[in-house]
């Protein structure tokens, strides 16, 4: 799967209604071939920035979640390998950057939601000309953006 491939396939799991952290990590874990439906179901909370809140946007946690899947241990025994680091840093800037005309990675930056707000749910879900077309667009790029990553780094083909 390319970065434009994972691009695509996440943007159309966001609009089907996969959370942002999760539409990011299910192409990510495809990407590497290790597909596991609890961790997806573990970053359902994390969209709408963690728990609906618009703290952190979940694209971010999401590509977090993939890479230390990759990097970190599971147990004690296990040795953590420090490009978790690295990697990590490499994704949290290009994020930034992909985040900076919205002034931040929080998601009440870049939605400006109220997800407590039944009405501002309703227009956000149901308006096509809502700020969901930019998260939209933000999931996509995130995808794009761990693929490149994980291909520059080695660990995944493209």
């Amino acid at each position: 799967m390319t970065p434009e491939q994972m691009k695509n396939k996440a943007m159309d799991l966001f609009t089907k209604r996969f959370h942002c952290s999760q539409a990011v990590l299910a192409v990510g874990q495809e990407k590497m071939g290790i597909v596991n439906q609890d961790v997806l179901k573990a970053l359902g909370a994390f969209g709408g920035g963690i728990a609906g809140t618009c703290r952190t946007c979940g694209c971010l946690t999401g590509g977090m979640a993939l890479i230390s899947s990759l990097f970190s241990r599971g147990n004690l025994e296990d040795k953590e390998d420090p490009r978790m680091w690295s990697v990590g840093h490499k994704f949290i800037r290009g994020f930034e950057n992909l985040t900076q005309q919205y002034g931040g990675t929080d998601c009440r930056d870049i939605a400006r939601m109220n997800f407590q707000d039944r009405e501002m749910v309703k227009d956000f879900y149901g308006n096509p000309d809502s700020r969901r077309k930019i998260c939209i667009g933000l999931v996509g790029d995130t995808a794009c953006l761990l693929g490149k990553i994980l291909e520059e780094e080695g660990v995944a083909q493209s």
